[in-house]
């Protein structure tokens, strides 16, 4: 047990080096200096729709949102885990073998499902993503999220977080795609504070 203990610190302390080399090299697509934190997981994982089993994170990063959703009963099988950043890809593949862990594009979140063999086993519950959407343009916002609804279930919803005031996600592409925002609890230690999204198909009478 103490072994394991100190496997994971190692492993904490490795991911974070990691993020913050990646932010050095390219601060722009790296939105944060240092991983999301424990917080702002829990956050997250507490907007799961009841009886949640499939997930898609957008935005794999450290590993952060992927152990709190293992650790919350996800099954690594029901899991997929995007990340364009090939040295964050290769870090999430060795911490987490059995989850499937791509390296893509989350506008091409689709193609990954399927290269993958995620998407035998149908659509997911919902979607997790720390993408940065708020320094984004609306056309690649429209993508990226049109993309995740569509590997969604009719009821499921995309988790998103930011650190701006508003929601990341514009007015015109949330009514484009014909969905609404609901705000959620905001994670005052994280570094930077940052607030919790929910997205989801507009409701119609």
């Amino acid at each position: 047990m103490e072994e394991h203990r100190k496997r994971q610190r190692s492993l904490r302390r490795r991911a974070q080096w990691t993020f913050f080399r990646q932010w050095l090299r390219n601060p722009l697509a790296v939105a944060a200096i240092s991983p999301s934190s424990p917080q702002l997981a829990r956050r997250m994982i507490a907007e799961l729709p009841t009886g949640a089993t499939r997930v898609i994170e957008l935005g794999g990063g450290t590993g952060v949102f992927t152990e709190a959703l293992l650790a919350h009963g996800i099954e690594p099988r029901d899991l997929l885990v995007i990340e364009l950043n090939e040295e964050l890809h290769q870090h999430l593949k060795a911490r987490f073998p059995y989850a499937h862990i791509a390296c893509s594009d989350a506008r091409e979140l689709h193609a990954a499902s399927e290269a993958t063999g995620y998407c035998v086993d149908g659509p997911a519950d919902a979607v997790i993503s720390g993408l940065g959407l708020l320094s984004m343009s609306r056309v690649t916002q429209q993508a990226i999220v049109s993309a995740a609804f569509a590997c969604l279930n009719p009821h499921g919803r995309l988790i998103q977080f930011t650190y701006g005031p508003s929601c990341p996600v514009s007015r015109e592409v949330l009514n484009a795609l014909g969905l609404e925002a609901r705000r959620a609890k905001m994670a005052w230690w994280n570094v930077p504070p940052a607030t919790v999204y929910v997205i989801t198909r507009r409701s119609h009478p």
